[in-house]
């Protein structure tokens, strides 16, 4: 087994491990918030893992390329993602578990226009 297959193989595992926890972690966590937590931040490790095992995979500039874009957009959309989530269960009305930090925005956010106060 060659160096390149290692580091490979390495990141790889490293990428399913993070997916593996973040889907753990969708099951085990007890609310809205925390879960979409442990997708936004997990998976997204997870996913950069597998495409840097991809772009030492194939040891070209074009792919290395390719998946460096990738993980940028991936670090771009899923905070963004995870936090239209967490707004939209805020806005419906989703509490969260019982004993987790205080509601920074209650009282301060008007539900009718939407914006703070």
């Amino acid at each position: 087994m060659s160096l390149l297959e290692i580091v490979t193989l390495a990141l790889t595992a490293l990428g399913v491990l993070f997916i593996f926890l973040s889907s753990v972690g969708l099951i085990r966590l007890p609310d809205v918030y925390t879960r979409v937590h442990a997708s936004g931040k997990s998976a997204t490790l997870g996913v950069v893992g597998v495409l840097l095992g991809v772009a030492v995979y194939y040891v070209d500039l074009r792919v290395a390329l390719e998946m460096l874009a990738l993980i940028v957009f991936f670090f771009i959309t899923a905070p963004v993602a995870a936090h239209m989530l967490d707004r939209a269960a805020y806005l419906t009305g989703v509490k969260p578990v019982a004993g987790t930090a205080p509601d920074d925005l209650e009282g301060a956010y008007n539900r009718e226009t939407r914006s703070l106060r």
